[in-house]
């Protein structure tokens, strides 16, 4: 998809912030610092419209980015983070629990694991958590230009095994620095929005 538009519309942490136009949402969740501001950069072909920072834990809200008028990506905070405290990280649990799991707009999400390691017990919890709810999930592995090409397949195979992958789950390798996955990244989301 070329994107010709995209604009962040709304920090939001409560339902009646979220927007009322009823366009697909693509929600967005990962551990911190596994690169979720640079996929969505990358993604709408611009260089800082999600703020990425080397410090873990700075989304703290419910990111709604609006794409071409047709569609929502919505970042929200990155899970298995340990400097906030426990009660931050139970209102943003419940925050998150509550987008997904009411959303009717909330088409697939979108869950970024780092091909380099195999996926954090929090990585299989949250993919465990959503499979259980019945959430579409489409799992993109990041940061591929950091492994040799040779090693893509058996690194893949890593994120599948530990995740437990349902075999209906795409799973996209993805490097927000070459933009490889990207048209594959686009047209899996594009399927997930057109459906009814």
């Amino acid at each position: 998809m070329k994107v010709t538009k995209a604009d962040i519309v709304i920090s939001a942490v409560k339902p009646e912030q979220y927007p009322e136009d009823q366009l697909p949402e693509i929600g967005l969740a990962g551990r911190s610092n596994v690169g979720k501001s640079s996929f969505i950069n990358k993604m709408i072909a611009r260089k800082n419209l999600a703020r990425t920072s080397s410090r873990p834990g700075k989304t703290q809200t419910l990111n709604f980015y609006i794409i071409n008028e047709q569609l929502y990506f919505v970042d929200v905070p990155g899970y298995g983070f340990a400097k906030v405290s426990k009660s931050e990280r139970e209102a943003w649990g419940r925050m998150i629990e509550r987008y997904i799991m009411e959303r009717p707009q909330l088409k697939a999400v979108v869950q970024l694991v780092d091909v380099r390691h195999a996926p954090s017990k929090d990585d299989v919890m949250m993919y465990d958590w959503l499979k259980y709810h019945d959430i579409p999930v489409i799992v993109v592995a990041t940061k591929c230009d950091k492994i040799p090409k040779g090693k893509w397949e058996k690194h893949l195979k890593v994120v599948r095994d530990t995740l437990k992958k349902k075999p209906d789950d795409p799973l996209i390798l993805f490097s927000s620095e070459t933009g490889y996955g990207k048209d594959a990244a686009w047209s899996t989301i594009l399927g997930y929005t057109q459906k009814k």
